[in-house]
């Protein structure tokens, strides 16, 4: 009687596995046939006709850069930014309660810039706010110009990277425009973990659909590179109406598709670099502020989404140890990931060899995404910068992802 009890639970056991391997070979292969199809129509902002040389008349742009112990990178910001071969714009830095060297850094370029770049001071943070939606927003007051692009302290800029974006903007008719940065990483862990990032991402987003006004849940935000038309910008209500949003960048980007304004979005390998932490573990740490935040800060779902991801990424290596439907099923999926991986090579630089190790970014991000939920629920808040926001106001602000 045992035997056959284990008998039957083998036997079922692997039927029901090998229907689960296929479910899952099925949702990668719904999501990830039209992202080999749609991806190459994403425009670059490196083809040569964004490079105009001229326009009748070249609109204004505020480039604004909040800084909180920026010291390391905040120069060489600023610096690409300066010079910049656009013709009419200028930066507002701002320095957000540094306890280093950034504001003087900042102080010491503005006098050396002519008018091109002006340097602000936050020495207290208002109750109710975050500090870099404060600091953003106190930067956007009272400005004039036709855009105003949000970009952070650690980018650094091509020469031309404003001229394109704006001859690409007008061409478009958008009125919120996003370039994805370029990546600066060093090592194996780093890249192993932005391979996983940028496979995973296609069951999240379709970046071919942002220009869609139909498509509502296809929208964008990057803290790198947010260019915003002014008057958009304040019909939005600006920062003030995200004082207290974690993902301040994302949350723009959805109130902008949410609202009816013309998205776009582009690829421009090498046009903006970041450095975005200085080690796989810094990643993971900048990771544990946002991942909470990115469920709403809502634990039932990001256990959840714990499961569903370990679901959707462990299950078809675990097939390949099988025989039969389960291992085809393995493959599939593998198939499908490494075609993805390869059309992404020639924007990251990410050989698709990393695919190998997706099972151990796959446990290191469930790590991170419960520690980021674990870690705010021990403190009653997320702590960032040497500042700890509550998190039942965080809560009662944080508005729809979705």
């Amino acid at each position: 009687m045992k035997m056959f009890a284990l008998q039957w639970i083998s036997y079922y056991g692997s039927g029901l596995f090998a229907g689960l391997a296929w479910l899952v070979a099925t949702v990668w292969l719904w999501r990830i046939l039209p992202a080999l199809k749609m991806l190459p129509a994403v425009p670059d902002l490196c083809d040569p006709k964004y490079d105009a040389a001229n326009m009748e008349k070249w609109p204004s742009i505020t480039v604004i850069v909040p800084a909180k112990d920026e010291a390391r990178a905040i120069e060489s910001c600023l610096r690409s930014l300066i010079e910049s071969d656009y013709p009419n714009f200028q930066i507002v830095a701002i320095d957000d309660r540094s306890t280093d060297e950034t504001g003087a850094l900042m102080d010491r370029m503005a006098s050396g810039a002519s008018d091109r770049l002006r340097a602000l001071h936050v020495r207290e943070l208002p109750e109710g706010w975050l500090g870099k939606s404060h600091a953003m927003a106190l930067a956007a007051n009272d400005i004039q110009s036709d855009w105003v692009l949000f970009t952070d302290a650690d980018v650094i800029f091509a020469r031309d990277v404003l001229r394109r974006a704006v001859v690409f903007a007008t061409s478009s008719e958008a009125d919120h425009f996003v370039l994805y940065p370029t990546l600066i990483l060093h090592g194996w862990k780093e890249q192993m973990l932005i391979a996983f990032f940028q496979s995973v991402s296609v069951l999240a987003g379709r970046p071919w659909k942002i220009p869609d006004p139909k498509a509502k849940r296809d929208f964008i935000g990057v803290g790198a590179f947010n260019m915003i038309r002014r008057p958009v910008y304040e019909a939005l209500g600006g920062y003030a109406a995200l004082r207290m949003e974690v993902l301040e960048d994302m949350r723009l980007g959805y109130q902008v598709k949410s609202e009816g304004y013309a998205q776009r979005v582009a690829f421009g390998k090498d046009l903006i670099r970041i450095r975005w932490a200085e080690s796989a573990r810094g990643m993971l740490e900048n990771l544990t502020k946002n991942l909470f935040a990115a469920f709403r800060f809502r634990t039932v779902l990001v256990l959840g989404a714990c499961i569903g991801m370990a679901l959707m990424a462990l299950t078809p290596f675990v097939a390949l140890a099988f025989s039969g439907a389960d291992r085809w099923a393995g493959m599939v999926t593998l198939l499908l990931l490494l075609l993805l991986n390869l059309r992404y090579w020639k924007q990251t630089n990410i050989s698709p060899i990393y695919l190998l190790l997706f099972p151990v970014a796959t446990l290191l991000f469930l790590w991170t995404l419960l520690r980021s939920m674990l870690l705010a629920l021990k403190r009653g808040g997320v702590l960032w910068r040497g500042t700890l926001y509550p998190l039942e106001e965080l809560r009662r602000h944080a508005g729809l992802l979705r």
